[in-house]
């Protein structure tokens, strides 16, 4: 045992001494490359976001209302993008779709579907909207009847409260879950660099294979990645301190009893 233990030191030892440091230079050279990678990926991820919100918003009421029909079709759809991994769904619209005649012969083949930032959008606009579909659904039924009483008492009509009264309080509740669902989208949004877009994560792959490095590439990118996770994290937690303000619980003041070094306590 001691033997082993002494050849693997020597190994660990060995390689941290043929191991390199960080090729700065190279990274500041072709940091312009970085920021336009990061440009790709914020616009690929905040334009999935919203249009997969968009899309979320009416699904989310078919399933918590039970619409008949509606009910069954958005389970099957939300069912089928979270239980299927997103790189396989961006494979199936930028390899799949083209191998039917009907796709390339439409008038969309060479607007859109031939074009993998096209394809990437909308992989990732179905991928969340299915995701932000199911905890809205949630947070729409978890709606106080109070506010709906009081919505029903003030003579509001059903689509008024649900303007007003239910959608507001769902997206409230829905925050914390939301901002993990952005930052999972950013992460997901890797995906891009295996269909030639050159996102944050394709430009450090970029820099590996052009200059034959090990690690100085995804280094950097694993560092824009946590800036902008650390953004996004700081925005959400600004919001939920304003718009949830009311749902923390009041801390009251210590009785005299209660105090520290009171009569009667240990």
């Amino acid at each position: 045992m001691a033997d082993q233990e002494r050849s693997i030191f020597d190994l660990v030892r060995a390689f941290s001494a043929d191991a390199s440091p960080l090729d700065f230079v190279l990274i500041v050279d072709n940091l312009d490359r970085f920021l336009y990678g990061t440009w790709v990926t914020l616009q690929l991820t905040f334009l999935a976001l919203a249009l997969g919100a968009i899309l979320s918003i009416p699904m989310a009421l078919a399933r918590a209302y039970k619409y008949p029909g509606l009910n069954q079709a958005v389970w099957c759809y939300t069912y089928f993008f979270r239980g299927t991994p997103l790189l396989v769904q961006t494979y199936l619209i930028y390899y799949g779709l083209g191998q039917f005649d009907f796709v390339r012969e439409s008038f969309l083949w060479d607007t859109i579907l031939r074009d993998a930032w096209w394809c990437a959008l909308i992989a990732f606009t179905l991928n969340t909207a299915a995701y932000t579909t199911e905890f809205l659904r949630g947070s729409i039924e978890a709606t106080s009847l109070g506010e709906i009483e009081a919505a029903k008492a003030s003579g509001m009509s059903s689509w008024t409260r649900i303007r007003r009264i239910v959608l507001p309080s769902s997206f409230r509740r829905a925050l914390p879950a939301y901002s993990n669902e952005v930052i999972f989208m950013l992460h997901g949004s890797v995906v891009a660099s295996t269909i030639t877009l050159q996102d944050i994560l394709g430009v450090g792959r970029w820099l590996n294979g052009r200059y034959y490095l090990a690690y100085e590439g995804f280094v950097t990118a694993m560092i824009f990645y946590m800036i902008l996770v650390f953004i996004i994290a700081k925005g959400f937690r600004m919001a939920e301190t304003k718009w949830l303000a009311h749902l923390r619980p009041r801390i009251e003041n210590p009785t005299p009893s209660n105090r520290k070094g009171a009569p009667g306590l240990a």
